[in-house]
């Protein structure tokens, strides 16, 4: 797919958007090879372009350099998954506890990709049931109101995903009640109840970090 300059955006940013993108899907998970010469071909670009999409995934943490096997996706340690969910506390209460007004439109589509998530769960679809609940939690950040934010959360979502590749049965991790818990902060907010949505998402992020930490420990001490 070659990677023509738009919009203002650079061929690497393009690219790195699309690998990010790509990440944050769970097509190339953790150990991915992100080979120079292959993605130059795939995107149509040189390998000088290529060698600065893969510095800037290393410095986004989602590309790390190994010796003998080159530059891979990384895999998220225990203290990153630390450092994610204090982002995202700091990001997402915010956006629902500060004085800004809600907007309407962020709402429906947290609605519509709650509503998407669970059809991607009862078709057992479990890697997009993951995809679709950041996207939920995307839209929250959305609320307040600036780009260079909803950027930043996107590196995170994208390292989050690669928490989620680690397990490798992700209906361990998929479950219905995520959904569920989604779908009442979503109400609390379209009701006005702020607080009350604040206080559910602090319980569903204290929840979420402990179950992500309970796979990162266990998988830490089969590799024993």
């Amino acid at each position: 797919m070659p990677a023509e300059r738009d919009s203002g955006i650079s061929i690497a940013e393009r690219i790195s958007h699309q690998l990010r993108d790509d990440i944050m899907e769970g097509k190339l998970p953790p150990g991915t090879q992100l080979v120079e010469v292959d993605l130059a071909a795939d995107y149509g670009a040189s390998r000088n372009t290529i060698r600065e999409v893969l510095h800037q995934l290393g410095r986004e943490g989602l590309a790390t350099f190994i010796r003998h096997k080159g530059v891979v996706v990384r895999r998220m340690e225990r203290k990153d998954l630390r450092e994610i969910y204090a982002a995202r506390r700091a990001l997402e209460l915010q956006a629902i506890a500060g004085g800004l007004p809600l907007q309407p439109a962020l709402l429906d589509k947290m609605h519509t990709a709650i509503n998407a998530a669970e059809r991607a769960l009862s078709k057992k679809q479990w890697r997009n049931v993951g995809t679709l609940s950041l996207q939920v939690h995307q839209h929250i950040v959305a609320q307040l109101g600036s780009r260079l934010l909803d950027e930043f959360f996107l590196t995170l979502c994208a390292q989050l995903r690669l928490v989620f590749a680690s397990e490798v049965d992700e209906s361990r991790i998929q479950t219905p009640d995520w959904i569920e818990r989604e779908r009442h902060i979503h109400g609390l907010l379209v009701e006005g109840r702020r607080d009350l949505a604040a206080q559910s998402l602090t319980d569903y992020l204290d929840d979420s970090e402990r179950t992500l930490m309970a796979v990162l420990t266990r998988l830490k001490q089969q590799a024993k």
